[in-house]
C-alpha cells in the first residue's frame, strides 16, 4: 500500500487462487508483465501499468499509465512526472499532462489541464517558477487550460486524446488558456498570440 497523496504502480500478486495466463503466444510479452522478488525474495507480481493515488479519506484515485510520453524537441516527455511537479503547487488540485500538435513543428508540445483548489487563484508566476527550477525547458508545459473539473469519463487515455485534439486555440475553448511566454512567464493566452504560433511567426 502506497503512502497517502503519493503516487503508485498498481501491482497484482500472481499465485495458485490468482494465476496470470498473459499473452496468447506470446511469450515474452507476458513475462515482461511480470514483476520479481517485489517485496520479498520469490513473490511474483503482475504489472498493471496504471499509476494510482491514495487520497487522505483512503479513496483510491487513477492518475495515468506507466510509459505514457509524447516527444518534443528530440526528448521524450514523462506526462506523470509533469503532472507530479505541478500537484506540489500549494493551489493546484488536479493536473492532466499532454502533447498537442503545433503546425510546423515536429513531435507534440506540452499542454496541462489545470483544475485548481476551491478559493484559489491561479499564480502564474509562481508555476513558471516551479517549472523553471524543476524540469528542463523541453518538459515545461508551454500551454494551461484552467478546468473546473478534470474531467475523467471513459478512459484516461480517451480523455488525453480528447484534450490534446481540443488544443490551444481560445475561440474553440471557453476554459482559460495561458501560454509560456518566451520561457519567462505564463500570460493568457490570446486570439494573437495563437494566430502568431500557428503563422510560424512564434517559433516554440
Amino acid at each position: 500500500m502506497g503512502r497517502i497523496g503519493e503516487t503508485g504502480l498498481f501491482v497484482g500478486k500472481i499465485e495458485e487462487r490468482t494465476p496470470f495466463s498473459g499473452y496468447a503466444k506470446n511469450h515474452q510479452q507476458t513475462e515482461k508483465k511480470k514483476l520479481r522478488d517485489v517485496f520479498v525474495k520469490g513473490d511474483l507480481y503482475f504489472n498493471s501499468g496504471d499509476l494510482l493515488k491514495i487520497d487522505k479519506e483512503g479513496f483510491v484515485f487513477f492518475q495515468d499509465r506507466i510509459g505514457d510520453t509524447f516527444r518534443w524537441k528530440g526528448e521524450n516527455v514523462a506526462t506523470t512526472e509533469v503532472a507530479d511537479h505541478l500537484l506540489m503547487l500549494d493551489f493546484v488540485e488536479e493536473a492532466n499532462v499532454y502533447g498537442v500538435k503545433v503546425p510546423g513543428h515536429e513531435g507534440r508540445v506540452g499542454m496541462a489541464a489545470v483544475k485548481l483548489k476551491e478559493n484559489m487563484d491561479f499564480d502564474t508566476k509562481a508555476v513558471y517558477q516551479h517549472v523553471k527550477n524543476f524540469l528542463p525547458s523541453y518538459a515545461r508545459p508551454r500551454f494551461v487550460r484552467l478546468q473546473d473539473a478534470v474531467v475523467v469519463t471513459g478512459t484516461f487515455k480517451q480523455m488525453k486524446v480528447k484534450l490534446g485534439q481540443e488544443g490551444f486555440d481560445p475561440a474553440a475553448i471557453s476554459d482559460h488558456l495561458f501560454y509560456l511566454e518566451d520561457n519567462n512567464n505564463y500570460v493568457p493566452m490570446t486570439q494573437q498570440i495563437f494566430n502568431s504560433i500557428t503563422d510560424g511567426k512564434i517559433r516554440l
